[in-house]
């Protein structure tokens, strides 16, 4: 019933669309050129050789064979098959040329998407819009385009050449057509709507993919394989759907266009065996109307494939024009930091998700060169307050200030790079520890400033223990390494940024006490001197803070440091009191 509803729902096809983004593509125009003469010479090539064939049986027929037409219908076809095999060469090269060119594009695009896309679509789901749906423009261009035009020029010389011959027999091939037309014209309408429906299908399966590949350890723990086994059961079974309904138009297509073929072959050999029979037609006449009927016939089936493919890029191309028109979060501001070191002030700030509020109304000045931490219970707004300074979202009212200048006023390259980030998952890419120590550093970085940001983040003693060193491999998401370990990398990458402002995450929430003990010490060689911004659940981590914010339900209900808020704060205080009472720590 959905896809039902969804294919109801589908636009008309936008040939304009399509066609301005293969003009963006901008691809190499001589080459087309080069492949389009090539094309034609080969058409021309093919519709000499009836007319040598003509005159061939027609020789054997009296029994007078001339060599030189033997010589000139061999020359024939060496120029047909050579030209036809540069001409598929070149275009060829131009397909992979444009969809490479869409590829980038694309990817260039997506990377400087604001935050909110990537809420709302799954990675795979991105993914197949970049690989699925490009390859399927470049199928068109490398599989469909060429015997498009060659097949147009090859019917219409055709035509021309069998109304000399005999206009009769000729007419007989033309009322074939507007028959063939009525059946192609609403079948690829179909085929459209199938393909949106298709790709769409294809891009949610990919997404599906990609989420339970990067998270099979969550899968097998909780023995979640019948339950996601079921799920992609479940989209290959739609997609299966859709390659039958795609079948099922096919299958109209291709006989009927076999059958008027095949009708038309008949009629012509009928009326023109009767003509030979009679005297009023030549046998290489005959001959070469049945070939030039082929060479109408089959071109004109292989423009019936390319009208088909040319509904599935239409549809890849909607998918991908609607990437290509989200803006992108890059700032227009030139305006760079010049002063990072200055307080930094929340000034009636609020945000929120659609219809729920997450910040509301929160005033706070942080001090520059001070750590400010921020503590309250789980959902209040914490994270999402570090992400409106890394101005990952944009607030719903309010600003963030550093001095008197608003952070959106700065170009967002010069902000970021202000911003230091570890957060408790301390994420990792896929490759070597020297890779992500220095990951997203435009310069040069020696390896000096790898091996002192690994030492003052306590990360060189396990780094020098592995056989390979900083050339250690980390896995993919660095699942080939500890909590500790990874997080510990997280923190070298910040201090290699040499960043004024820190944003540490529950940077510790996840670490044994060894780890943490290590990650603690690495913490504070780091914050030294540096605006420092910390979200806490163990409050033993924070008890020395120049300053702390209670955040309740997107709002700050007090501040101070930890001896005031104990003595003040009834919520700050029960936790407090909870947290080191487990912990054996002097409360106050």
């Amino acid at each position: 019933m959905k896809n039902k509803q969804t294919e109801m729902r589908v636009p008309p096809p936008n040939w304009k669309s399509f066609w301005n983004l293969l003009k963006d593509s901008n691809p190499p125009k001589w080459i087309f050129i080069l492949a389009i003469l090539l094309s034609l010479v080969e058409t021309g090539a093919g519709l000499i050789v009836p007319l040598f064939t003509k005159s061939l049986v027609d020789q054997l027929a009296v029994s007078a064979l001339e060599t030189s037409l033997i010589i000139l219908l061999a020359a024939a076809f060496v120029v047909q098959t050579v030209s036809s095999g540069f001409s598929f060469y070149f275009m060829t090269y131009i397909g992979e040329a444009i969809v490479a060119s869409l590829r980038r594009k694309l990817w260039d695009h997506v990377m400087f998407l604001p935050i909110p896309f990537f809420d709302q679509h799954q990675s795979g789901e991105t993914m197949s819009r970049i690989t699925q749906d490009t390859n399927i423009v470049k199928s068109l261009i490398t599989q469909h385009m060429i015997t498009f035009l060659t097949g147009l020029i090859s019917i219409i010389g055709s035509i021309i050449i069998l109304l000399l011959i005999d206009w009769k027999m000729t007419l007989i091939m033309i009322i074939a057509v507007p028959l063939a037309i009525l059946v192609i014209l609403p079948l690829g309408q179909k085929i459209y709507k199938v393909s949106l429906s298709t790709q769409d299908e294809m891009a949610d399966f990919s997404g599906n993919l990609g989420r339970v590949l990067s998270d099979i350890r969550l899968v097998k723990s909780y023995h979640a394989e019948e339950t996601e086994k079921a799920r992609g059961g479940k989209g290959i079974q739609h997609l299966f759907n859709f390659g039958l309904k795609e079948a099922k138009i096919q299958a109209v297509v291709s006989p009927f266009m076999t059958f008027i073929m095949m009708l038309v072959l008949v009629i012509l050999i009928g009326y023109g065996g009767v003509q030979v029979a009679s005297g009023a037609l030549s046998a290489g006449s005959l001959v070469a109307i049945i070939i030039y009927m082929f060479q109408i016939v089959v071109p004109f089936t292989q423009m019936a494939a390319f009208f088909t493919a040319f509904q599935k890029a239409i549809g890849a191309t909607e998918r991908i024009q609607s990437i290509l028109n989200l803006e992108k979060e890059t700032s227009a501001n030139t305006k760079k930091v010049e002063n990072p070191t200055q307080d930094l002030l929340l000034h009636n700030l609020s945000f929120g998700y659609k219809e729920q509020t997450i910040i509301n109304n929160i005033n706070l000045r942080i001090p520059a060169g001070k750590t400010t931490a921020f503590v309250g219970p789980s959902g209040s707004g914490k994270t999402t307050l570090f992400s409106l300074l890394e101005r990952f979202y944009q607030p719903s009212s309010g600003k963030i200030l550093l001095g008197d200048t608003a952070i959106d006023d700065f170009n967002l390259h010069s902000w970021r790079d202000q911003i230091g980030y570890v957060s408790q998952e301390s994420p990792l890419m896929t490759g070597s520890i020297r890779d992500n120590i220095k990951y997203g550093i435009e310069r040069d970085v020696s390896d000096q400033e790898i091996k002192t940001a690994a030492a003052l983040s306590h990360a060189d003693e396990f780094i020098n223990k592995l056989p390979n060193g900083y050339e250690t491999e980390v896995g993919e998401r660095g699942m080939r390494l500890s909590g500790g370990q990874r997080q510990r990398i997280a923190i070298a990458r910040a201090v290699i940024r040499d960043p004024k402002i820190l944003l540490l995450d529950e940077a510790t929430s996840n670490l044994d006490s060894s780890s943490e003990h290590l990650v603690q010490i690495a913490l504070q060689n780091i914050m030294r001197g540096r605006t420092t911004l910390v979200i806490a659940h163990r409050l033993s981590t924070i008890v020395d803070a120049d300053q702390i914010a209670v955040i309740e339900g997107g709002e700050i209900t007090g501040t101070g440091t930890h001896d005031e808020l104990f003595h003040s704060h009834s919520l700050y205080a029960k936790l407090a009191s909870q947290q080191f009472k487990k912990e054996s720590f002097p409360i106050s």
